[in-house]
């Protein structure tokens, strides 16, 4: 005996959607504890540089960080426009923490 739903064409899409949406809430989870990791220590980064009297930014480390992206997303077969857009968010998510640890 066979399982309807193995031959209905719907019932086998919608199965496999499930199995893509598990997978893109898993990585959802993943990107915002990793982000939060990664503003653990780019706080604790603008409290150093608070304390040190140094600037907020740092152009030369971000535009080396965007093309160290660029590569990675370039590898990852993403697309490093993409990639690029994101990271710059973060950075300026970033700068303006520093900027309000040096207030």
């Amino acid at each position: 005996m066979t399982d309807a739903s193995a031959q209905d064409p719907v019932a086998r899409a919608a199965q496999i959607l499930k199995g893509h949406r598990e997978s893109i809430d898993r990585l959802d989870a993943i990107l915002v504890f990793t982000l939060a990791e990664r503003f653990k220590h780019t706080q604790a980064v603008g409290v150093l540089k608070a304390q040190n009297d140094l600037p907020p930014s740092d152009p030369a480390r971000e535009e080396k960080q965007i093309a160290r992206l660029q590569d990675l997303a370039n590898q990852a077969d993403l697309d490093p426009e993409f990639a690029t857009k994101f990271l710059n968010f973060i950075i300026q998510e970033v700068i303006h923490h520093h900027e309000q640890h040096q207030s």
